[in-house]
C-alpha cells in the first residue's frame, strides 16, 4: 500500500507547555490505524494536528507529499473528514439535510446541491444504513444513529481519508459494536484510511490493522496490535498489569486488567488453587489482585493457567503436556498444599491422567484446611473417567468441602473462612 499521511518531526504546543515532541510516523492508504496512550499522551492533540485544527510549531504533515497546511482548505476537505468527538446537533436539521451538508466542500460559494450531490448523499446514508431516517429530526433520534448519520456525512465528502476522535464514546455495547463494524466494512469494501483514537484497548485491537501507542507526547512504538499490546508494553505506558490472551474469534489480543486492590500491598495469606486449562485463570487473577499469596497446581506447562500463574510470579507444581500427573508433581503439589491456609478447586474437567488433583484435595480437608470447589457445571458433565472422578469428588463435598457456583464470591469466603480459622 502507497503512503497517504506523512507525519514527519511534529511538535505542538498549548501555549508554553509542548505537547507533541517530535513525531514521525505514517499512514499508509485504505489502512485502520487506531491511536491509544493513556490521557494526556497527545492524542487528541495529534489528531487536531492532522486535520488542519492545530498547526504545528514544528515540522510538517504530508497529504499525498504536500504539505497539509498550504493547501486549500476545501480541497483538504474533499480528501479528509473529520468525525469529531462529540456529535450533538443542536439544531431541527433533518437527517437528509445534515448529511447533504457534507456536500459543502464540492460546491461553489452560491452554488446549490445538484443531482450529483443528492446521489452522495443519498449513497452514503444507504452505506451507514441511515436512509430510513432521511426526514426525521436529527434531534429525535439515538445517539448509535446520531453518530451514524454524522460518518455519512463524513461520507458524502466522498474522502479518502476519515478522522473520528474516540467515535463510540457516550454510546453502548452495542452500538460500539455497530459503529465500528461499520466503519471497517466501509475501510476494507471501500478502501476508505480511517484514523482514529481509541480509549478502549480491547476495541481498538479488534478493529485496527495498525496502532500507535502514545506517551507524554511522544510515539512509544506503532506496528500490528499484537506488536503492540504487550504486557510489558502497557506496563511500561498505562503503569497497569495485564494478561493478554488470544481472541478465540478473531485471533487479536484480548486485554484482561488485573485489579489492584487497596491492599494489595499487604500480602494476604497464602491460597492454593488446583486449575488447569484455563479454569482458573480469572481466580489467580483475582486472588492476586487483591494481595492473596497464590500457588497453584497441578498445571501443565504452556496452557492458559500455567501462563497466567508465571506471568503473576505464582509458584506451581507442572506437568510435562498430555502427561498423567507423576509422583513429582503430585508431591510438589501436595507440599504446596500444606504451606497454603485454604485450597480451592476450580471447575476443572477430569480424566485418569488428573485425578491425583482431587486426591491432593482430599488430602487438605484431613488436614482440617478451608476448602471451596468452584462448581459451574456439574461434575458428571467434566467426569471423563467412567465415574471415578465423580466419586472422589462427591466425597470433598461430604468431608465438608464448600461449594460455590460463581468465581466472584471467592473472596467472600475466603475472608470469612480464613478469620474463622484465626
Amino acid at each position: 500500500m502507497s503512503v497517504i499521511l506523512r507525519i514527519e518531526d511534529i511538535e505542538c504546543s498549548y501555549g508554553a507547555v509542548k505537547v507533541l515532541r517530535g513525531l514521525t510516523f505514517s499512514i499508509e492508504s485504505g489502512s485502520f490505524t487506531g491511536i491509544i496512550g493513556p490521557n494526556g499522551s497527545g492524542k487528541s492533540t495529534l489528531l487536531k494536528s492532522l486535520s488542519r485544527v492545530l498547526k504545528p510549531a514544528k515540522g510538517a504533515v504530508l497529504l499525498n507529499e504536500e504539505n497539509l497546511y498550504n493547501l486549500d482548505t476545501r480541497e483538504v476537505a474533499k480528501k479528509m473528514a473529520v468525525v469529531p468527538q462529540e456529535t450533538a446537533v443542536n439544531f431541527s436539521f433533518t437527517v437528509k439535510d445534515v448529511v447533504i451538508m457534507g456536500r459543502s466542500p464540492h460546491l461553489g460559494r452560491f452554488q446549490s446541491e445538484g443531482k450529483k450531490d443528492f446521489e452522495a448523499a443519498r449513497l452514503a446514508m444507504e452505506l451507514t444504513g441511515t436512509g430510513h431516517l432521511a426526514d426525521r429530526l436529527i434531534t429525535a433520534v439515538s445517539g448509535g444513529e446520531r453518530q451514524r448519520v454524522i460518518i455519512a456525512k463524513a461520507l458524502a465528502q466522498e474522502p479518502k481519508i476519515i478522522l473520528l476522535d474516540e467515535p463510540t464514546s457516550h454510546l453502548d455495547i452495542n452500538h460500539q459494536i455497530e459503529i465500528l463494524s461499520l466503519l471497517k466494512s466501509l475501510n476494507r469494501e471501500n478502501n476508505l484510511t480511517i484514523i482514529a483514537v481509541f480509549h478502549d484497548l480491547n476495541l481498538a485491537a479488534q478493529y485496527c490493522d495498525r496502532l500507535i501507542l502514545m506517551k507524554s507526547g511522544l510515539v512509544f512504538t506503532m506496528g500490528d496490535p499484537a506488536e503492540v499490546l504487550t504486557a510489558d508494553n502497557i506496563k511500561q505506558v498505562y503503569g497497569a498489569s495485564v494478561l493478554i490472551r488470544k481472541h478465540p474469534v478473531t485471533g487479536q489480543p484480548s486485554i484482561i486488567l488485573l485489579a489492584q486492590d487497596a491492599q494489595a500491598a499487604v500480602k494476604k495469606s497464602r491460597v492454593h488453587v488446583i486449575c488447569g486449562g484455563g479454569a482458573g485463570a480469572a481466580v489467580l487473577g483475582l486472588l492476586a489482585g487483591h494481595g492473596y499469596e497464590v500457588s497453584a497446581g497441578v498445571l501443565n506447562s504452556g496452557d492458559i493457567d500455567w501462563e497466567t500463574a508465571n506471568f503473576l510470579g505464582i509458584q506451581l507444581a507442572e506437568e510435562i503436556p498430555f502427561l498423567p500427573i507423576s509422583e513429582r508433581s503430585h508431591n510438589e503439589n501436595i507440599k504446596l498444599i500444606n504451606e497454603a491456609a485454604a485450597c480451592i478447586l476450580a471447575n476443572i474437567p477430569f480424566g485418569r491422567g488428573n485425578l491425583k488433583n482431587l486426591e491432593a484435595v482430599s488430602l487438605a480437608l484431613e488436614q482440617s484446611k478451608p476448602v471451596l470447589i468452584i462448581e459451574e457445571t456439574d461434575i458428571e458433565e467434566r467426569d471423563f473417567t467412567g465415574g471415578k472422578a465423580a466419586s472422589l469428588y462427591n466425597g470433598l463435598k461430604e468431608k465438608g468441602a464448600v461449594v460455590l457456583r460463581e468465581k466472584i464470591l471467592v473472596l467472600d469466603w475466603l475472608q470469612d473462612s480464613l478469620s474463622n480459622t484465626r
